[in-house]
Order: structure tokens, then C-alpha cells, then sequence
């Protein structure tokens, strides 16, 4: 683990946005690990700070616009096009599917990156790469504060992670002991 990663490890740590137990995840799987952003979305220094992590790894990427999900992805995005410089608007829930509304709107060929606080699967990023692309607009890359799947999540755009973790998870059914044991808590996403 290089420097930056161990320094954003510490900020989730610090936050308490790394959470320990029994967790359900949006995607339905079972974890012993939660990352709660929201925690450290209470501070907006340190938000500021994963930002200036993360913009470096961004460099090449021209995009007019950041799209975000609601919730987890509202204050990067936010924070990630106030310090590019760049346009800001995001998705949000209705009859549980992403959708724009509020009279957001993408202009066919606009170049968008995609922000997100954590993927596991990249349920939520699928879903503002389709609305990019419904809208005519130009998906750049999903950029994310964490990859929980290290890595293995695929999109059809870069996909660009501060911190690549994978926390084992499981199918309900197949919870090992320790983990079974522990009260379910569902955080929220």
C-alpha cells in the first residue's frame, strides 16, 4: 500500500467511515467490512483532501460535467467539479431506478465523468453511464474514492479508484461462523 492509499485508509479510520461487523451491502452480499462515507462526508476538509488525492489520477480526462448517484456520491462529485472547475448535477432514486430531474440536463457529445464515494458491483455507476448516454452525452470514466472489489468491477469506460480493497463478502447462505454470529446491520448506502 503506496503513501496515498495508507493516508486515505487513516481518514476513513478517523471518521469512523470503515465500519467493523455484520453489514448488508447495497448489493445485497454480506460483509465484515462497511464503508460508510457518509461519515466522512461530515467533514468537509477531509473530503477536500480525498479529492486532492484523487484529481492526479484524473489528469488526461477532459469532461465538462461531474454526474454523481444519490446518496453516496452527491458531496465528491460536488467536491471533484468545484476543484476541476467543472459542472455538477446527479442522479437520483425514483421508483428505486436512477433517473435526472430537477430540470438537470446533458447536452448530446458533452463529455461527463461519473463520481462515486464506494463501488462493490457498480450498480449505481451502470445506471449514470446509461443516463449519460440516453441523454447523448459522452461517458469519460467512473471515478470512485473506493473499489471495494480491488479492481474487478468492470465498466465499458476507465475506471479510476483511490483505494482498491476487497473485503471478502458473502451470499446470505453462505455466512461463515464468526460472521453469522454477529447482529445484521443494514448502514444504509
Amino acid at each position: 500500500m503506496d503513501q496515498n492509499q495508507q493516508e486515505v485508509l487513516e481518514i476513513f479510520t478517523r471518521t469512523k467511515a470503515l465500519l467493523r461487523g455484520h453489514f448488508v451491502l447495497r448489493s445485497g452480499l454480506h460483509s465484515g467490512h462497511y464503508f460508510q462515507c457518509a461519515q466522512v462526508c461530515q467533514y468537509l476538509n477531509e473530503v477536500s483532501r480525498l479529492t486532492e488525492l484523487l484529481l492526479p489520477k484524473l489528469k488526461g480526462l477532459t469532461f465538462k460535467t461531474v454526474l454523481a448517484p444519490a446518496m453516496g456520491g452527491l458531496v465528491v462529485g460536488q467536491e471533484v467539479a468545484r476543484q476541476r472547475g467543472a459542472r455538477y448535477i446527479f442522479a437520483e432514486k425514483e421508483n428505486d431506478v436512477l433517473v435526472m430531474r430537477r430540470g438537470f440536463k446533458i447536452e448530446p457529445g458533452e463529455p461527463v465523468l461519473i463520481v462515486e464515494d464506494v463501488v462493490t458491483r457498480g450498480g449505481r455507476a451502470v445506471e449514470c453511464l446509461n443516463i449519460v448516454r440516453k441523454a447523448g452525452g459522452v461517458p469519460v470514466a467512473v471515478a470512485m474514492l473506493v473499489d471495494r472489489s480491488a479492481g474487478t468491477t468492470r465498466f465499458d469506460v476507465p475506471a479510476i479508484s483511490l483505494l482498491e480493497l476487497s473485503f471478502p463478502t458473502y451470499a446470505a447462505d453462505q455466512l461463515p461462523p464468526e460472521l453469522a454470529k454477529l447482529p445484521v446491520e443494514k448502514p444504509g448506502s
